[in-house]
């Protein structure tokens, strides 16, 4: 979430006409993320977040916005979108797709204790089961597809050294393309930047616009990635306390078990892969940053090395 559409509040009211949300009373940019416009947009009948998106189609977001209207529907803490007096969700503002969605309670908790973590488990969970009645399609935008296609952008730059390990984790990855685990509608991103917690009690996960169809698994290991992590090194009690929780909804296969050192990799490489293109070809925006690839290469390299001591977190 970040400012790459710069608008004024007279700009918003006018637009704002379509919707039955109250006068505006404030407007403020939104610095965290990377990938679409946000606000904080103040009402008199509210608090909400306008998002002006910068790169996903109207027929993409149909999917997003329906996907999180259908689990807010089910009673997760998901951010409901605000339909336009017409009953749609999306409207056109400054030449681009925008919407409005439902400000919930809480802030980003970026130092995570065990016990959020465990919320964060079930909360995906719960998302997973839910999301087995949603009658969408969204292939992942973010899979092995455009992990090939933007490696050739993004390899010419690299040292030597981490050329190879993106060529052979990528060789790696396209062994486990028919692993035939459990599917179904995931998250995609759920960091803890994406997630709110109102007095240490989970309530609201958002930016939903990386959800698609994938393993379950695969949406587990990205959590685990960024929950699990504190200075640079994944927590033992942390990734525990996500799959103890988890599992506890959902019960995972000996078939997930198996290939879970996979999908850590697989995330790994996927959050790798974007912030080395969003490092080295940055898009120009207000209060946007690039974050630091570094991260996720060194979750990388600690998987591969590591690989047998990690079926330890099953116990």
């Amino acid at each position: 979430m970040s400012v790459y559409t710069t608008v004024t509040l007279p700009e918003t009211t006018q637009w704002l006409a379509d919707y039955d949300i109250g006068v505006p009373l404030d407007l403020e940019g939104i610095a965290s993320g990377i990938e679409n416009t946000n606000y904080f947009l103040t009402t008199e009948r509210g608090k909400f977040v306008l998002t002006i998106f910068e790169k996903l189609s109207c027929q993409e977001l149909s999917f997003y916005l329906d996907f999180v209207a259908f689990l807010s529907g089910k009673g997760l803490p998901c951010p409901g979108p605000v339909p336009r007096r017409g009953g749609s969700y999306l409207g056109i503002f400054k030449g681009k797709p925008a919407c409005l969605s439902i400000c919930l309670p809480g802030r980003s908790v970026m130092t995570p204790t065990p016990e959020h973590c465990a919320q964060v488990g079930e909360a995906l969970a719960k998302l997973h089961i839910a999301g087995r009645g949603f009658q969408g399609k969204m292939d992942n935008p973010r899979g092995p597809h455009w992990w090939n296609r933007e490696s050739l952008r993004i390899l010419p730059i690299l040292d030597d050294e981490r050329a190879d390990l993106l060529r052979q984790e990528l060789a790696y990855q396209s062994s486990l393309a028919d692993v035939g685990i459990p599917r179904g509608f995931i998250h995609a991103d759920l960091f803890r930047d994406n997630v709110l917690f109102e007095k240490n009690k989970l309530g609201g996960m958002i930016d939903f616009y990386f959800a698609c169809q994938d393993c379950l698994l695969y949406d587990l290991a990205i959590a685990v990635n960024d929950w699990c992590t504190l200075n640079g090194r994944m927590d033992e009690v942390r990734v525990k306390a996500v799959l103890m929780a988890y599992d506890r909804v959902r019960p995972l296969s000996d078939e997930e078990h198996g290939v879970w050192v996979g999908m850590l990799r697989a995330g790994a490489l996927r959050f790798w892969l974007s912030r080395l293109l969003d490092f080295h070809f940055p898009r120009s925006g207000d209060l946007t940053h690039a974050k630091d690839p570094g991260q996720f290469e060194g979750l990388l390299r600690h998987y591969i090395a590591h690989a047998g001591c990690l079926y330890d977190w099953w116990v």
